[in-house]
């Protein structure tokens, strides 16, 4: 095998799991090691540059990060990632967030951009655009900025205030706010002679269920996001008794925990797949059941029965799932019907995109599912001017791909303005490699790696929660719990550098590391290379690290899969061969401003986050 480049900011990256699993790349260990020095606010910032949300995220993200956790290689789970982001705002100093947020420049480029919906990725983009001096007019049909972050997440997982005060961070920098207004023609807005457009309208549609009875149960059967919706704003209050929700992701753990606050009494989830392929998550499962809930798995809805012009149950087809050796799902009818009681049926079975207002003449070309044609790197359409990101560029995903796609989209308007190459002119990531080492058996961070089981998160008792729809059900770590959940944290971007013509070769590196990742050994191919390790190194998805050729003609590998970043090999090293040095990367934004991860040591913790 080739030397391994560790110049190459993409290989150490690849190495920081959580980090490289993130769509938005966060930081992930650098903002926990803030948070074990209980430096909240800093914590929060390395969020917000990143991710843009971090209060909202710490309660609602999907967390892709999480498994891919190198300390769930270690314990049975992973570092709590996404609660700890949640400390970070839960405990931040916010005069000190607010004297923190970029200066808008009061002299504007000359340049104006229409956003269209105001979601999570929109917010990004004005986020990013806005420091550069770009006029932002930002277009939404409710009240209201934050999108499906508002309308299709409950309070008593999301609360408004939270949702309010982050998104205020973007529109306070001088926003145009243009609400209350649906955008019915993109013909109409390009008329506007913007000289950009970005589209932002997640997927708005929700799936309906076409069964026999279903006409006549219509007053009684929901589409779920636009249920939430009705929820959400308050059209809607109230519910019948018995409810059914027919569909296994979080938009259907939503629906029935917040049918459980407005009246539901005996609300039941159905779901075709077994339990364990459900697709909400693992977390939103365990919520719903800790409330009551029952999911019946394995019931494929048959039909609605209507009695006297009310809904009054449904029938489910009890089936079984067979996998073949692709994984692909076959369903069949084991032939027991089951009747399940139900005054209402909320339908939480997916969502579509929907864009009947952007006419088909004005260059916006569309492709499969009548989805526009977007490329996956720029986010620009066919149309050089319309910019697609969130739900509206591919499909339904989550509020950090929303995020992500919004910080690409701005680099790609910002470059599109400035008569750069939106693909040959994109900036490089930030990087920085710096030695942790502080003393000859010394470093800046704690590298002691211990079992240590996972911390729960508190929640309020079920009958307190179950109170009203707009009380927070979870109520998050307390510092002390942070800390200690911190501490669980390996600390893999610190990496272990190797230098070449400091090794004896004495191998006591390999006898000390404890998952025996280190190996000296000819070279050869890398599948053969992989076998003949001291432990085999079985994942071909993590690279190899390689060194070139020894004074013996052996060379050093070393598996980043299964290494610890403990540092004993650095400690053992009598030749200082090994170092344990920290790598930060950062997505640099629009404007080729690279984010301010590289946080200032403060003289002091805030008055509130010593109290804490």
């Amino acid at each position: 095998m080739k030397a391994t480049d560790i110049s190459n900011p993409e290989y150490f990256h690849k190495v920081v799991d959580c980090q490289y699993a993130c769509p938005a790349h966060t930081p992930v260990p650098e903002y926990i090691r803030l948070i074990g020095q209980r430096r909240y606010s800093d914590a929060y910032m390395v969020n917000w540059e990143s991710n843009v949300f971090p209060g909202v995220l710490g309660r609602t993200c999907d967390r892709p990060c999480e498994p891919a956790c190198r300390r769930g290689r270690v314990d049975e789970e992973p570092v709590a990632i996404c609660r700890l982001k949640r400390v970070a705002a839960d405990y931040k100093d916010d005069a000190n967030i607010d004297a923190r947020m970029p200066v808008i420049p009061a002299k504007k480029n000359g340049k104006r951009v229409a956003l269209i919906g105001a979601g999570p990725a929109s917010l990004t983009v004005a986020r990013d655009l806005m420091p550069l001096g770009y006029e932002i007019d930002l277009y939404d049909e409710n009240a209201k900025g934050g999108g499906f972050m508002r309308s299709q997440i409950p309070s008593f997982r999301l609360p408004e205030k939270v949702l309010d005060q982050e998104v205020d961070y973007v529109l306070d920098m001088g926003v145009t706010k243009i609400f209350n207004t649906r955008v019915e023609s993109l013909r109409e807005i390009l008329d506007k002679q913007y000289d950009a457009v970005f589209v932002g309208t997640g997927a708005p549609k929700g799936k309906d269920l076409r069964i026999p009875g279903r006409e006549e149960a219509d007053a009684s059967v929901h589409i779920g996001i636009n249920w939430l919706e009705s929820v959400a704003f308050e059209h809607q209050d109230s519910i019948g008794k018995k409810v059914i929700i027919v569909g296994g992701g979080n938009t259907a753990m939503d629906c029935c925990r917040t049918a459980k606050r407005i009246g539901g009494e005996e609300v039941t989830v159905t779901v075709r797949s077994t339990y364990e392929a459900m697709k909400a998550s693992p977390w939103e499962k365990d919520d719903t059941l800790a409330e009551g809930i029952p999911i019946l798995a394995n019931h494929s809805p048959r039909e609605f029965i209507v009695e006297d012009g009310k809904l009054v149950a449904m029938t489910f087809n009890v089936v079984e799932s067979s996998y073949d050796e692709n994984g692909k799902r076959t369903i069949k009818e084991t032939g027991e019907i089951v009747t399940v009681e139900c005054t209402d049926a909320i339908m939480a079975i997916g969502q579509d995109n929907a864009f009947p207002w952007i006419e088909r003449d004005i260059g916006v070309e569309f492709g499969d599912w009548d989805m526009p044609v977007v490329n996956k790197q720029t986010f620009q359409s066919t149309n050089e001017k319309v910019f697609f990101g969130g739900d509206a560029a591919f499909g339904p995903e989550n509020i950090i791909t929303a995020v992500a796609h919004g910080h690409q989209a701005a680099i790609s308007i910002d470059l599109f303005l400035n008569g750069e190459s939106v693909r040959d002119a994109r900036p490089a990531p930030g990087t920085n490699l710096v030695s942790t080492k502080m003393g000859i058996h010394e470093w800046a961070y704690d590298s002691q790696v211990i079992d240590d089981d996972r911390q729960a998160s508190a929640h309020l008792p079920v009958d307190q929660a179950l109170a009203s729809r707009k009380i927070e059900s979870e109520l998050g770590f307390s510092p002390e719990v942070a800390f200690t959940e911190a501490e669980r944290c390996l600390n893999c971007d610190v990496q272990t550098v190797f230098v070449e013509e400091k090794c004896i070769e004495c191998d006591a590196c390999t006898d000390i590391c404890p998952t025996n990742c280190i190996t000296f050994t000819p070279n050869a191919e890398e599948g053969g290379l992989r076998a003949k390790l001291t432990a085999p190194s079985l994942n071909k998805e993590q690279d190899l690290y390689v060194s070139e050729d020894l004074p013996t003609g052996r060379v050093m590998v070393k598996d980043e899969d299964v290494c610890l970043h403990c540092g004993l090999c650095a400690e053992r090293c009598p030749t200082s061969a090994w170092d344990m040095q920290k790598y930060l990367y950062t997505v640099t934004k629009a404007g080729n401003e690279p984010a301010p991860i590289l946080v200032e040591q403060t003289k002091g913790r805030s008055k509130q986050e010593q109290a804490a």
